[in-house]
């Protein structure tokens, strides 16, 4: 591997294709191509770690102010949104997990929109969309909505989701939490390399053509690494939140501007859609590996597939080396299965029964398991039967007293449609982008995932917990279980987000310390479908490509700025006796993971 990363050095950089402000940024405009090393970083008084150290710097501004690990994970949340616009913010979604410990229970928190109450089959089918579409489709075709139509915007449920993980498991109050966003927003900030050149692109792209999309970018291009960029209209996004709590997002002038906007564009979303969203608190679900138990979120979230992957594996003596071609083939195998399964069942479930305690059951795992070969790629895995008779970021806290916080936020694709809300007498907008999450919905009748009138979609984005399970002296059974924090993590990254904590849970559960976990190449299966092409990452020695190609798997190797494909994670470890905090950062992005002391 090593040889791998000196032949890197010696690739021909490629030049910035925009103009550029100043030598220190084109310094940092290459593509990347080699890693560097990072030490885990370790302490005890709290640590956050993100895909941007201004935002990981929020975080620890709060929890330097005595706030806890909520309270320091909406400030990162925020801070994010002013910082990587380009993957997350107010017009998107989120997930959360909460470790508390005092009780040692944790809790899942669904910041997920619905789709339109008058968006239909019919309407789509009418506008030339889905199975059966009129006019120019021909009947049993199924045109798919394009990725940033405005028919893929869901009712954005990030702003609830913050409000009421405040409300439940904060100690300050949302003036306090949102101030660090609010003074990024307001003074500016040097936007970092990676994103940069996601910015950039995206400016190229979606930014060009949706709806007030200019007010994300400096004169119609992205800024350059370096280069500071202001958002105004979100820092006044942000203080009317502050100041009003959700129903300052979800009423009112912002409502008004999200909805105009989405109408002025072709959609359908409402005043009455926005007034009426909700977030909803989900039991987690759970299994266990090693002596560790993995916690995710509940569908309509696809964090239940990693846990499909893991039960799976667990009847397979694992060979130790994280990157042999026998350890990957099984992996990828595993998650063939998986995705095989929650493609199709994975959906609302206050909407369509989804077998969860089927599907992570361990007898299940047994009879899945079966349908691997050890030596050879099966790929047309069918889904099974349980039923007896989606560019993102992710975050972790963890504070001083043990708390912890497992965060995710995302647009989708990007800046999501790109569309900016229009901001009435304010000139410049409202600062933050609308999501395009809709674009996950099935258009098939009879599908657990067919789009429906205030439904959630399929999921992408996924926070991950680990705890150790110990007993406790207790007269009650329910309490006679206390749960250790282990590690908060997470992977964000569209369909690799389940096979990202699979490879990263596996490596902590060896024993490998949180940044070499994420140091590590990683593999992908592109589309998260049972029959999809493996990407492996630079990295990956080459007689382990050719050995999983041999063995059936279409493969291909993926470098530079590609390797965005894999996901960008960040990890924050506890050690129970000493409270030592250990965490790690993912190469592949901007950020870095800080302590107090």
């Amino acid at each position: 591997m090593t040889s791998a990363w000196i032949k890197s050095l010696l690739r021909p950089s490629q030049p910035n294709h925009l103009p550029r402000r100043n030598n220190l940024a084109s310094s940092f405009d290459l593509e990347p191509s080699f890693p560097s090393r990072r030490s885990p970083v370790f302490g005890r008084g709290g640590m956050v770690a993100s895909s941007q150290p201004l935002a990981t710097a929020a975080g620890l501004e709060i929890l330097s102010q005595g706030g806890n690990a909520a309270d320091a994970a909406v400030a990162t949340a925020a801070a994010l949104n002013v910082t990587e616009p380009t993957s997350t913010g107010l017009g998107g979604d989120m997930f959360a997990l909460f470790y508390e410990a005092g009780t040692g229970q944790v809790t899942a928190l669904n910041g997920s929109g619905r789709a339109p109450a008058s968006l239909t089959l019919d309407l789509l089918r009418k506008n030339g969309f889905g199975a059966r579409a009129t006019h120019t489709v021909p009947e049993g075709y199924e045109s798919p909505l394009p990725p940033y139509h405005p028919y893929t915007i869901t009712v954005p449920g990030a702003c609830a989701g913050w409000c009421d993980l405040i409300e439940r498991h904060g100690t300050l109050g949302l003036p306090a939490v949102l101030t660090p966003a609010i003074r990024l927003a307001e003074e500016g900030f040097p936007v970092a390399p990676v994103t940069s050149h996601f910015w950039r692109r995206a400016a190229e792209r979606q930014l060009k053509s949706a709806l007030n999309g200019i007010e994300m970018t400096l004169g119609g291009r992205g800024p350059n690494p370096g280069e500071l960029f202001r958002n105004p209209g979100l820092a006044r996004t942000l203080k009317m939140i502050a100041a009003g709590g959700k129903k300052a997002f979800y009423e009112g002038e912002i409502a008004e501007a999200i909805a105009s906007t989405i109408q002025q564009a072709g959609g359908c979303l409402t005043v009455d859609d926005l007034a009426a969203h909700i977030s909803t608190w989900d039991e987690p679900i759970i299994t266990t590996y090693g002596g560790l138990c993995l916690w995710e979120c509940p569908p309509n979230g696809q964090g239940i597939t990693t846990l499909l992957a893991l039960n799976i594996l667990e009847g397979f003596d694992l060979p130790s080396d994280p990157l042999s071609a026998d350890r990957l083939h099984l992996e990828i195998e595993a998650l063939r299965l998986a995705f095989a399964d929650t493609r199709w069942y994975v959906a609302d479930p206050r909407v369509v029964h989804v077998p969860i305690d089927e599907l992570i059951s361990k007898d299940y795992a047994t009879e899945r398991r079966k349908r691997i070969d050890p030596k050879k790629a099966t790929l047309d895995q069918q889904r099974g039967m349980p039923v007896a008779g989606s560019d993102t970021v992710y975050f972790c806290v963890v504070d001083k007293w043990g708390n912890a916080c497992s965060f995710i936020n995302s647009n989708y694709m990007g800046f999501g449609t790109g569309i900016v809300p229009a901001g009435g007498i304010v000139p410049h907008g409202w600062g933050f982008t609308l999501q395009n999450r809709g674009h996950n919905f099935s258009l098939e009748p009879g599908h657990p995932n067919v789009l429906a009138p205030g439904k959630r979609p399929y999921h992408t984005i996924i926070p991950a917990l680990v705890t150790r399970e110990q007993r406790v002296e207790s007269s009650n059974p329910l309490t006679s279980t206390h749960h250790s924090l282990f590690s908060a993590f997470g992977v964000m990254g569209g369909f690799m987000q389940p096979q990202g904590h699979l490879q990263v849970f596996l490596a902590l559960a060896q024993g490998i310390d949180p940044q070499s976990a994420l140091d590590m190449p990683r593999f992908c299966i592109s589309d998260g479908t049972a029959a999809g092409e493996v990407a492996l990452e630079d990295g990956i020695p080459a007689e382990i490509i050719y050995d999983l190609s041999r063995r059936g798997h279409l493969v291909r190797e993926v470098t530079g700025w590609e390797r965005a494909l894999f996901g960008r994670g960040q990890i924050i470890l506890r050690d129970p006796q000493a409270g030592v905090l250990t965490g790690g950062s993912d190469p592949r992005a901007d950020g870095c993971a800080m302590t107090l002391s």
